[in-house]
């Protein structure tokens, strides 16, 4: 993400984050336990609710949202190691990871599917997969207007792309989705699976 994306991040998302967003990334990590690797950190808004994880390692290809998440990380109350790495090429060995975290970060993957099947490989069989994503709504006019708006929208904002199937797509990838919570009318979705090899 460019510098300005990043250092308007927080400013931008925090009356969302106060008002909901907080709640659902606590409800979501708080409880997870064992090695947990989280995709796409960003500022590091997860790392505070983060409480009984023997180790989180976060992966953050953008130099300017890792820098803006060493506060956060240093504050956290468990180890969290922060790497330079994408979602597509995961710097890891098959089967390491007890739970995978995702929060607002599958929109703006390149490869998305490539970005799935890295997770499958690096999660252990039966892993918690777990994710916070805004999709296309299934709904005629707003889903069209979405896809009329994805163009500029990413390239405003660093490749987000406000029109994916996000859900979809990890159910085609061999992920078994045990929980689907909606938030803002369907736009956000709280996904939990579990990854089935």
């Amino acid at each position: 993400m460019g510098s300005i994306f990043s250092k308007a991040y927080d400013r931008v998302m925090k009356p969302v984050e106060q008002r909901r967003f907080g709640k659902i990334r606590k409800q979501l990590v708080s409880n997870q336990q064992g090695t947990i690797l989280e995709i796409g950190s960003g500022t590091g808004a997860n790392f505070s609710y983060y409480k009984n994880a023997e180790k989180v390692i976060a992966i953050e290809p953008d130099k300017s949202m890792r820098e803006l998440s060493e506060k956060k990380r240093s504050e956290a109350a468990i180890s969290i190691e922060l790497i330079d790495a994408t979602a597509e090429r995961l710097p890891f060995e098959d089967n390491t990871f007890d739970v995978v975290v995702g929060t607002l970060v599958l929109c703006s993957v390149t490869d998305l599917d490539q970005a799935l099947q890295e997770i499958k490989r690096v999660a252990k069989y039966e892993a918690p997969v777990l994710f916070l994503e805004h999709v296309r709504l299934d709904q005629p006019l707003v889903g069209k207007l979405q896809d009329v708006v994805t163009p500029i929208w990413k390239r405003m904002c660093d490749g987000c792309h406000l029109n994916r199937n996000t859900l979809e797509s990890i159910k085609q990838n061999g992920f078994r989705v045990e929980q689907v919570d909606e938030h803002f009318k369907g736009l956000f979705l709280e996904i939990r699976a579990r990854n089935e090899k």
